[in-house]
């Protein structure tokens, strides 16, 4: 066996090659979103014939590798934990049908959060729809659990579910590597309409299955929680942990020199628990410390009179359990010294969009047109619209023209509707943004859709987007065009404009405007067209000029303050603005924002 120095997305990647997986199947999300990229990067690796690809949406991507493990080959699909959200639907009724080939599907879970709209915990989701759930504690353990997930699935016909969070992610480590085995398995599907199609009447029967197989994988003894003993001079007391917070809890152990002292369960299964784990645990043990992030999973299943943990309150509700929060949870436990709090996280500088980002010159443009606008935006990078006041809500992929919808209903009974510009992303508005555009058209809501088209999925790494032609690993494809979607449905006002034309994108937004107004009016949808900058093809191939602010500059912080681009400061002493030239990219979008032109521009460098 080899070993590499390994993210734990590498890793997880790495296991799903080695374990024969011939489809695999993801939409971006942080921390996920490396898993796929690994899996495309070491593509070649693979023996048998694998398909990759970034479906448009979690949905399509667990009915694509669902289809697949129909099939008998081994497939896995990868997603967030608000991606989860999204699959929902396929994913609660396949607990029922069950499959064929081994299927894996592997949610990331962000406690904390740090890139994510909630904190959701998917070992309470898997617990809800009855699928089976697996809690690495590092990098190498996620990899080693690849096979084993694949096996089981196999045995039981059941999909699996592998939940890192994002320190395992994110997290590097030597694993241990194998060479990938031929499994030679050829597509057959076994038509059953029974069970693959079934009906009402057939769901009782399939759900007294799922009962029985369930309470059979809980006693598989690959996944029975480890014990490390203590050596009884901490009678009846006893510490559980799952995921991360193991190792963190191992690694503390070690350093108070309590190792081996105090008996420690590592539940490597939260769910379904062992009920004969559960009885041991109630006949053995008086007293017991849970540790998990982030819901009371494992403490609800167990029920134990003497447990403390989140739900006693011993243990934070909420957030991260970082090593200090373990240590005073487990000093309180076991009454050792309280350790001194950490200090307070210091925050540098707030998140901003790029210098020369497309997307602040249509804010601000947007912004600057309709001052009293109501701004419902979406998840992206693009939320950060909202340092420039042109965002108001962020609420779920796709919500924002749902929500724009919904703002004109209300204030349409009233008689005085405000503007309302609804800004959406590319990979966004392909993900989930056509049904809710379609429903304000037919619903009749009279709002100004803007396409924020920056020719990527920006803000998880630049994966492709369907109206490029470029599919997983750079492979050419069928190209789906934007402006026909919109059209196709029901928009007739639709524009394309380059947001560093300011003066252009002021103009069709007021034009829009004015259709949305108008007696045979509607949607209107804009679509705000310039690559992402950090594509260099994009940043070369566009004019780059000399920006610098000259003796005209009142320091009136605009360009600072409302444009907020990070290449322009304010210099306190002198109370002026100037450019930092080592961050500008010299799009000039800056220019207009200046209400006395001491932003100007010189020929190109």
């Amino acid at each position: 066996m080899d070993k590499k120095l390994l993210m734990g997305n590498e890793a997880i990647a790495r296991g799903l090659i080695e374990a024969g997986c011939q489809l695999a199947t993801a939409y971006p999300g942080t921390p996920s979103t490396e898993i796929l990229q690994a899996v495309i990067d070491d593509r070649d690796q693979a023996v048998d014939p694998l398909h990759i690809e970034w479906s448009v949406n979690e949905k399509v991507a667990f009915e694509v590798a669902l289809a697949g493990s129909y099939t008998g080959k081994r497939t896995a699909t990868v997603m967030k934990q608000v991606g989860l959200n999204v699959a929902a639907d396929p994913f609660m009724r396949t607990a029922y049908l069950g499959v064929k080939g081994g299927m894996l599907t592997i949610v990331a879970d962000d406690p904390g959060p740090h890139s994510s709209q909630n904190e959701q915990d998917t070992r309470l989701f898997c617990l809800q729809g009855r699928v089976p759930v697996f809690d690495p504690a590092s990098p190498a353990e996620a990899r080693q659990m690849v096979p084993l997930a694949f096996e089981l699935s196999e045995k039981y016909e059941l999909n699996l579910v592998l939940r890192p969070t994002t320190r395992i992610c994110h997290s590097r480590q030597n694993v241990g590597t194998t060479r990938p085995e031929p499994l030679g398995r050829k597509a057959e599907f076994q038509r059953d309409p029974t069970r693959w199609a079934a009906t009402p009447a057939f769901l009782p029967a399939l759900h007294r299955k799922l009962n029985d197989k369930l309470a059979q994988i809980a006693k598989e003894p690959k996944v029975q929680p480890r014990l490390i003993a203590g050596d009884g001079s901490l009678p009846r007391t006893a510490l559980v942990a799952s995921g991360i917070v193991y190792g963190h809890l191992a690694d503390l152990l070690s350093d108070l020199d309590l190792h081996g002292k105090v008996d420690l369960f590592q539940v490597v299964m939260p769910y379904p628990l062992n009920p004969e784990f559960i009885a041991r645990l109630h006949a053995d043990y008086d007293r017991l410390l849970i540790l998990e992030e982030t819901y009371p999973v494992i403490e609800l299943q167990l029920a134990h009179p003497g447990a403390v943990g989140k739900q006693s309150g011993l243990v934070p509700r909420e957030g991260e359990l970082t090593p200090d929060l373990v240590h005073q949870s487990l000093a309180s436990f076991l009454e050792l010294e309280t350790p001194a709090e950490s200090p307070a996280e210091r925050r540098g500088q707030r998140p901003s969009l790029c210098p020369g980002c497309p997307h602040r010159a249509a804010f601000f443009s947007i912004k600057q047109t309709f001052p009293q606008g109501i701004f419902p935006s979406d998840i992206g990078c693009y939320t950060l619209g909202m340092n420039l006041g042109a965002v108001n809500t962020v609420h779920c992929m796709g919500a924002c023209i749902s929500q724009g919808a919904g703002f004109y209903q209300a204030y349409h009974q009233d008689g005085e509707v405000p503007p309302i510009v609804v800004t959406i992303g590319d990979s966004t508005f392909f993900h989930s943004g056509l049904p809710a555009l379609i429903n304000a058209v037919i619903q009749q809501a009279r709002i100004i859709v803007v396409i924020l088209d920056n020719a990527t999925t920006a803000m998880t790494g630049g994966q492709p987007v369907p109206h490029m032609g470029v599919a997983a690993g750079g492979v050419a494809t069928r190209a789906v065009a934007i402006e026909p979607l919109v059209n196709a449905c029901g928009v007739d006002f639709v524009e394309v404009c380059d947001p560093y034309d300011q003066k252009s994108f002021v103009e069709l937004l007021k034009q829009a405007d004015q259709y949305t107004r108008s007696a045979e009016g509607g949607v209107a949808v804009l679509i705000s067209r310039h690559g992402c900058i950090m594509d260099r093809a994009v940043r070369k191939g566009q004019p780059r000029w000399e920006v610098t602010i000259d003796e005209r500059c009142i320091g009136c912080r605009k360009c600072v303050d409302a444009f907020e681009c990070p290449a322009l400061k304010m210099d306190e002493q002198n109370r002026v603005a100037v450019v930092d030239q080592d961050r500008c990219i010299g799009c000039g979008t800056c220019l207009p924002v200046c209400p006395v032109a001491a932003i100007v521009r010189e020929e190109s460098r």
